[in-house]
Parts: C-alpha cells; structure tokens; sequence
C-alpha cells in the first residue's frame, strides 16, 4: 500500500456500554475520516455506540455481535463481503472472536480476507490458553494497546512477539480542553460557590473506585468539602446506598452521564480517580489536566504514564480511602502545590498525549497490517 493512499477501515465493537473505550474508537474514527480514509463501525443496534457514532459524523451499521454466536460472525462475512475493507479493527473479547472466526470464512471460500488488528483497551489480565494465544499470536496481524504497561502484560502474559504489539494511549484534543473561570462554570451548574469541590468523570463500574471516593468524604479535613460524580453505569444504585448510609447525601451529588464535560471540570478544585484495575491511560484524567486541575489518582494499569507522583499527580494507594482523602486534603490546603501539579500536567497531556499523535500511530499500525497481511 502506498504512503497517502486511503485506508478502508471497519472498527468492530461488541460493549453495549458507554465509557473511554466507547469515545476512543469515535474520536479516532473521525480523526482517520478527517484525514480522508473509508471509515465505519459496526455494532450490535442498541448500543450507545450505535447511537453516538451520528454525533461524529462515523457511519455506523447494526449488527448481531452483542454475543459470541456463528450468526455475529456470518454477519460481519457479509458486511465485508459487501463493503470490502483494508483493516478490521476490533475491541473488545467478543467482537474480536467473532471477527477472526468471520475472516476465517473468508479464507475457506477462497477470497481475500483484510487484515486483523485488535485493541485491546484495559490491564484486565488475559488467560493464557491455546485459544486466546491463537487469536493475538496468529489470527491478528497487530495489536495495539492503551497503555506501555499493558504493552508488556500480553508480551510476558501470551510470549506475544514484542514487534507485534505497539502502544498508543488515547490523543486528546487539546482545543477542546482548556483552562476557564472556576465561578462562572458553578453558577451555570448551579454548583456552589465558595466551598471545596472535588470531582470525578467515570463510568460507574467498580474497579473506577468511586466507593472508596465516597469513603474518603467523611475523612476529609475540610468536612465543608462536596464531591460531584459524574458519569453512569453498573454501580449506580450501590453509591446511592453508600451515600445514604454514610448520611453523605448533602455533599456528594450524582450528576449522570455529560455530553460536555468540561464546565464540569473546569468547576472542581481536585479531580479524582482511584481506579484500581483495568486501566489504559484514562481520558478523563488527561482532559482533567489540560484543563488545569489538579489530580489524585493510582497507579492502576497505565496511569503511571501520565501521573508522575510529585510531578503531575498526587499517586495514591489503591482502595485506600484513607490515603486518598489525605491526598485531596493535601491539594485542597496546598494552593502552590496544587497550582505547580496543574502546569507541569498540563504541558505533559499537551507535548505527549495529542490527538494526532494517536491518529499517526493508528495510521502505521493499519498500514503496516495491510502490507503484510499473511492472507494476501
């Protein structure tokens, strides 16, 4: 394939959820769209995904991939079979099974199948048995992952070829994430003035941690302090319990999924991410720094590539509410501390995390699995 010639590109996704992972694949699909290559999704028709893909201007088609079954793979055959692509790109366990069985039907009825790259977007661990070696190790032609530390987990984990699997965190669009007016971002909210607010952006799933967050309230020295969770999910109705039972109702607010969340941010004093498991390079932690909050995090997955304790981030203990809310009183007292974690942050999000450095990763990865495409 020559250098600028267009790429035709099908990302697959089975997740009927709505989080990181989900915008990643939006933003770089428009991204590789922008720079002129043949893009589309496909997705089971009920997923949020599905829905958004219209929001950033991604075609997207429906299709019965939600569960592991020969019709999700018949399906995905006879969408390539009409729309013939250069790439199929896959993200998540299902979708990515049910693509290299449907790229196989292609081989035994003798045409050409595309090329194979998997994401694979979370530090959750991968098992390491003949069927899943054969899925990264011969039936995907790249890998890509989030994070450096995932990186090395299916390098070590599988014995997967270390020339086959390249990381490339998440690019933010820094235009759309800028520093702004802390009082004018609550009174459009109608969040309060004058009182220490600490936030997190998350899908409401466990390992994000936002239990031992609302732990941590009631530890903080400034016991005027309130917390603003914003985003959905899984654990929705257990926080609610939480809160309730640690009478946290007054100070802790539930604020659902955002489609704009910067006023959000631009509204918190601390931003706040306890993961413990299963990540990349959080989104939501990056756009937190380019708008010049400052952070308290973990070192869960590959956090650690952009939270340098000291450096750029407060890093904490995993599921410790005691070392977090010492954390977040540390930012809240702290004004040079804080201000300092904030600058060198945001100029580490700006110099290393762009959106078109993400863009150009993707592009030679999918070149790359074009060109040597084993079943071509």
């Amino acid at each position: 394939m020559r250098a600028g010639e267009k790429l035709r590109i099908l990302h697959t996704e089975a997740s009927l959820g709505w989080g990181g992972q989900e915008i990643r694949i939006l933003t770089e699909a428009a991204g590789m769209r922008g720079r002129g290559h043949d893009v589309r999704i496909a997705c089971p028709r009920n997923a949020p995904l599905y829905a958004e893909a219209r929001r950033f201007d991604v075609p997207a088609v429906g299709l019965p991939i939600g569960r592991k079954g020969l019709a999700g793979a018949i399906a995905l055959r006879r969408l390539l079979a009409r729309h013939p692509v250069d790439v199929v790109n896959t993200h998540s366990s299902t979708d990515s099974w049910l693509a290299a069985i449907g790229l196989r039907l292609f081989w035994l009825g003798r045409q050409r199948p595309p090329a194979l790259v998997r994401t694979r977007h979370i530090s959750a661990p991968v098992p390491n048995r003949l069927a899943t070696r054969w899925l990264y190790a011969r039936a995907t032609a790249e890998i890509v992952t989030t994070g450096g530390a995932i990186r090395e987990q299916l390098i070590r984990g599988l014995g997967v070829s270390p020339a086959r699997v390249t990381s490339i965190p998440t690019g933010i669009d820094s235009t759309q994430f800028d520093p702004g007016e802390k009082p004018g971002a609550r009174r459009m909210l109608r969040l309060p003035q004058g009182v220490p607010l600490v936030g997190i952006v998350a899908t409401l799933r466990s390992w994000k941690g936002h239990r031992y967050l609302v732990e941590a309230m009631t530890l903080l020295a400034r016991r005027d302090a309130q917390l603003v969770i914003v985003g959905e999910g899984p654990q929705r109705a257990a926080l609610e319990a939480q809160i309730a039972e640690l009478k946290l109702r007054e100070r802790v607010r539930l604020v659902g999924n955002q489609y704009d969340v910067v006023p959000w941010l631009r509204a918190f004093d601390v931003f706040a991410l306890p993961s413990y498991a299963n990540e990349g390079v959080p989104q939501a932690l990056m756009q937190a720094m380019l708008v010049g909050v400052p952070c308290v995090t973990t070192d869960a997955g590959a956090i650690g590539e952009i939270a340098i304790h000291d450096a750029t981030a407060l890093v904490v203990a995993k599921q410790n509410p005691v070392a977090l809310a010492a954390g977040i009183d540390r930012l809240l007292t702290d004004a040079a501390l804080a201000a300092r974690l904030a600058w060198t942050a945001r100029d580490r999000v700006h110099s290393k995390f762009g959106l078109d450095a993400m863009l150009d990763g993707m592009e030679a990865v999918f070149r790359r699995a074009a060109d040597g495409n084993r079943y071509r």
